[in-house]
């Protein structure tokens, strides 16, 4: 009834408001009777004590913290443990690939026909040549021959190196490659180009040779310019190679024939000097044979035709490809075939104008300038050169002896011709087409 709610009311005692008899440090709400006391929104604990409300944002903050730093430990824990476990696979893969190659690329082989102590001088590692490369980058690129790519590389040592890279992947490249580190390990000659060692860590052998600056001898003959190399450079050159050849031929532990002497294997350093290099299809002949039945290998304009067509491969193979050659010193023309005309060919016309005493037609005007009475000698020397029987050739032993002596008698100075004149009949033949 209304009198009975006024009195209860008028009896009611505000708890709220008798902090000392009611404690609540929280929230506080009156209640007919009695009062609640709570906690504010986002705190907890117990309100009628004094600081019995925390916040509740400080606890999750911190915990949330502990489990973020204890989540990114974790995780970097995780990641350098895949970093370990991944460096220590690439180790283990590129070793395991080392191995592989080296055995693939025949480096056991070349163990056995080098002396042992002088193979592991000459092997260098992949790392070290990509280093002395910038990585092969194609600004180091210097050109390519037969037998792989030439790059220009700078050893830690800061000896500046050519590095050859074999073109393709197959097992006669690497076999050629592996010829040529055994050849030349057995060759000491000033107009040898010199072999540093070899990588056979990679897909790929890698051979590293000295420098040679000044290019080769095919870039000094065919240039544009009507004005070449000197004439007396030229037969110096000549001479040079001979030299090589001929020490290669009777003066190494085996007979050593070159099987591709032509004027882009011919390199020359900063003073002209003559460096025969790419001994990639070289073979060597036992001093008790006189030559081998091989696959043909050399290159189309200079190569033998008597071994191109017998595949008898002898020391006389070389000297018709060093016949070609003098007639390009003398011409200044490529000795290639011209397909348009049937059996035509640069030393076909030479031996035709050599027979009809015309072959001041076919010289370089440099070389009738400069040199004409010794040019016309020296063409007689390659006439012999390039007879079609092998065993009508000279010997490189011989040839050089004729070229010294031409060399000797244009320098105006006495000399002794005992030795020069014991193969003058050999020298004074001629043969006509028909031969």
């Amino acid at each position: 009834s209304p009198k009975l709610l006024s009195f209860i009311t008028t009896a009611d005692i505000d708890e709220c408001t008798s902090q000392g008899e009611y404690p609540c440090f929280g929230q506080c709400i009156n209640l007919i009777g009695s009062y609640t006391c709570t906690c504010p929104h986002g705190t907890t604990g117990d309100p009628r004590k004094q600081n019995g409300c925390s916040s509740t944002k400080g606890i999750f903050s911190g915990f949330t913290t502990v489990v973020g730093i204890g989540s990114c430990v974790g995780t970097l824990l995780i990641i350098l443990s895949i970093l370990i476990i991944r460096r220590k696979l690439l180790v283990w893969k590129a070793r395991k690939s080392r191995e592989f190659f080296f055995k693939k690329n025949r480096g056991l082989l070349l163990q056995r026909l080098v002396d042992k102590d002088i193979a592991e001088r000459m092997l260098f590692s992949l790392q070290e040549l990509e280093k002395a490369t910038n990585k092969f980058d194609e600004a180091r690129k210097l050109g390519g021959g037969g037998h792989g790519t030439v790059y220009k590389g700078i050893l830690s040592d800061k000896h500046v190196v050519a590095i050859k890279k074999s073109k393709v992947v197959i097992q006669r490249e690497t076999d050629d490659f592996i010829n040529e580190i055994a050849i030349l390990s057995q060759v000491n000659h000033r107009n040898v180009v010199k072999l540093f060692g070899c990588c056979l860590e990679t897909e790929v052998p890698l051979l590293v040779y000295e420098f040679i600056s000044n290019g080769t001898l095919s870039d000094h003959l065919h240039v544009g310019t009507p004005l070449s190399m000197p004439w007396k450079d030229r037969l110096r050159i000549a001479i040079e190679t001979s030299r090589c050849l001929s020490y290669l031929h009777s003066a190494a532990s085996v007979s050593i024939v070159h099987r591709d002497v032509k004027s882009a294997n011919v390199l020359l350093d900063d003073r002209l000097t003559t460096k025969v290099s790419d001994f990639g299809a070289s073979r060597g002949i036992p001093i008790d044979q006189t030559g081998v039945t091989t696959a043909v290998q050399g290159t189309f304009g200079y190569l033998d035709p008597e071994y191109y067509h017998t595949r008898r491969l002898t020391e006389k193979s070389d000297v018709y490809s060093f016949g070609v050659m003098l007639v390009e010193l003398l011409t200044r023309k490529k000795p290639c075939v011209d397909l348009s005309t049937p059996g035509a060919s640069l030393i076909a016309e030479f031996i035709l104008r050599v027979n009809q005493d015309k072959i001041c037609e076919m010289l370089d005007q440099q070389v009738i300038e400069e040199g004409t009475e010794e040019a016309k000698q020296v063409a007689a020397v390659a006439l012999m050169c390039l007879s079609l029987k092998g065993e009508d050739r000279p010997t490189m032993r011989q040839v050089e002896t004729k070229l010294e002596v031409i060399q000797t008698v244009e320098r105006n100075t006495p000399v002794e011709q005992t030795n020069a004149n014991a193969d003058d009949d050999n020298f004074s033949r001629r043969y006509s087409m028909e031969e």
